[in-house]
């Protein structure tokens, strides 16, 4: 007996799926949260909810669709400190008092 198999298209690589089928990878997107349950690990802001399983998978299990809501993270970009860091002087000045009256224990 025959089976119908199918090869993968030829420019792309085997064992890969292009991107649309693969679904949102929420370790790159900006609403994934860790929780501090050790039974619900994971969380997403968007949505409002925590999840022992990464959040995309639990919307791809309950929905049957891929989240809709990815946004990918924002890297900030490096920058240098705006003034140099100066040391600060050996004896610190003394503030003056704020009350002229002396209050005795």
């Amino acid at each position: 007996m025959m089976t119908n198999q199918t090869s993968p298209p030829a420019d792309e690589p085997e064992g890969k799926l292009p991107p649309m089928e693969k679904g949102p990878n929420c370790w790159d997107c900006r609403f994934l949260g860790i929780t501090w349950n050790p039974r619900t690990p994971y969380s997403c802001k968007l949505m409002g909810f925590r999840s022992r399983m990464i959040p995309s998978l639990e919307v791809l299990r309950a929905d049957g669709m891929f989240c809709m809501g990815f946004m990918p993270k924002v890297i900030p970009i490096a920058q240098a400190p705006a003034t140099p860091v100066t040391q600060t002087p050996a004896v610190i000045p003394r503030r003056k008092k704020l009350t002229r009256f002396l209050w005795e224990a």
